[in-house]
């Protein structure tokens, strides 16, 4: 009788890798002085789905002898990705909070300026900057991370789980053939 692989202890090491990858990167953004620079978004985004692309493959050969429905794709996707928010969250807290709380000030002068580049009159300007400086809490930031995370790593899972699930032939695969 096999024993029954234990998703969340299966791929606590693979969103360890994930989340330290996620500091790292954002690590080299802050002290290249680009953390608001959008398009390092873009890039990171594509690393994040070309590792989590490895990590699933990784956790379905390792743990799965080789087999993976779609369901266990996404599903390994999205335990990843929840150990990857709450690692993410709690440095994005330490960030705000204890290394760089002035980093708040640099979003609130960014969103400004947006709104000046897309022409809002000064009325909405200020409510807009009102609700921004509510909002842009490392208490508040770090929470709403995790949300936001869960969702991209939702969308990330599905197409993911395309390409990584793997079924064998169930009349060649089978158990009671022999």
């Amino acid at each position: 009788m096999e024993e029954k692989v234990s998703v969340w202890k299966s791929n606590l090491t693979n969103g360890l890798i994930l989340g330290l990858i996620g500091i790292v990167y954002y690590l080299i953004m802050y002290f290249f002085d680009l953390t608001l620079n959008q398009v390092q978004g873009y890039v990171f985004l594509v690393i994040t789905i070309v590792v989590l692309f490895f990590l699933v493959k990784s956790y379905r050969d390792n743990y799965l002898h080789g087999q993976m429905t779609y369901g266990q794709a996404v599903g390994a996707g999205m335990v990843i990705f929840l150990y990857y928010s709450i690692i993410s969250a709690v440095f994005i807290y330490l960030l705000y909070a204890v290394i760089d709380p002035g980093l708040i000030d640099k979003q609130l002068a960014m969103a400004e300026e947006m709104m000046l580049k897309r022409g809002l009159p000064q009325e909405a300007m200020d409510t807009a900057m009102k609700v921004q400086q509510k909002m842009v809490k490392p208490g508040i930031i770090a929470p709403l991370s995790i949300l936001q995370n869960m969702f991209y790593g939702l969308i990330i899972s599905l197409i993911i789980g395309i390409f990584v699930k793997k079924q064998g032939n169930p009349l060649i695969d089978s158990d009671d053939v022999r």
